[in-house]
């Protein structure tokens, strides 16, 4: 793809829902999500492993609210990336 993609809107789930609607492929996007107990407290999935729904998105059977998503990168560029508060301050 020649062109780079620039996200109109500035949710993780409009974001998402562009690429997929456009045609550009979910399974070019890496999604990090908020996940306590692992490593980092961070897990990262491919947006094709994604269900996209309404309030929250599927990974197999379970339900994950939007704003546990940290960062989304297309084709390794960041196009979302949510700002974190310092712990301890």
């Amino acid at each position: 793809m020649d062109e780079e993609f620039q996200p109109s809107g500035r949710h993780p789930r409009h974001i998402l829902n562009e690429i997929k609607w456009r045609g550009l492929g979910l399974d070019r996007t890496e999604v990090e999500i908020l996940h306590r107990g692992a490593p980092h407290d961070r897990i990262r999935v491919l947006g094709s492993d994604m269900e996209l729904g309404r309030s929250f998105f599927r990974l197999g059977e379970t339900e994950i609210p939007y704003h546990r998503i940290m960062r989304i990168k297309y084709e390794n560029k960041t196009v979302f990336q949510r700002l974190e508060t310092v712990k301890g301050v």
